[in-house]
């Protein structure tokens, strides 16, 4: 697992998924779907910060993993004449540099204490409301996604070097 948390990796797999990503609007109702909402985002964000080394790899293979995502997803959405929207192009590359910080903080989500069950409460809340405000309602697959940021945040024990 350490050996696919490097930058160049992260990058790679952003590439993937934002390909996939895209082919699963095109060619698929229910998979377009899930991988088209925030929620799938922020637990695979969430496993990369909290697995990463440190704050600062957590950083950079979020990143990283955002900027190859929106880069083969737009790609393959103009390639392949998609409808898309400026809008959502705008707001994926804002959450895209605003990501190292959420990692930073993510990645502090699995110390003790007080401020990391904060931010584990807060990265869920954000999961549960992005998809009722952003897309209208929770589905039975934000359930099990937030079933899993519950998890791993506050179940799943995460051994780390200090």
């Amino acid at each position: 697992m350490k050996q696919l948390l490097k930058p160049y990796w992260m990058f790679a797999t952003g590439l993937l998924l934002g390909m996939i990503s895209r082919l699963l609007d095109i060619y698929t109702q229910n998979l377009g779907e899930i991988f088209s909402q925030m929620a799938i985002w922020i637990l695979l964000g969430t496993l990369i910060s909290i697995y990463s080394k440190n704050k600062k790899m957590a950083m950079i293979n979020v990143l990283l993993f955002c900027i190859g995502m929106l880069i083969t997803y737009y790609v393959v959405a103009a390639i392949t004449h998609g409808v898309y929207s400026s809008d959502f192009i705008i707001g994926w590359t804002i959450f895209a540099f605003f990501s190292p910080i959420f990692a930073y903080f993510t990645w502090m989500s699995k110390e003790k204490g007080i401020f990391a069950k904060v931010i584990s409460i807060g990265i869920i809340l954000v999961s549960v409301l992005s998809s009722i405000l952003l897309f209208d309602k929770l589905r039975i697959y934000d359930f099990l996604i937030n079933g899993l940021l519950v998890y791993y945040l506050f179940f799943k024990k995460i051994e780390r070097n200090q």
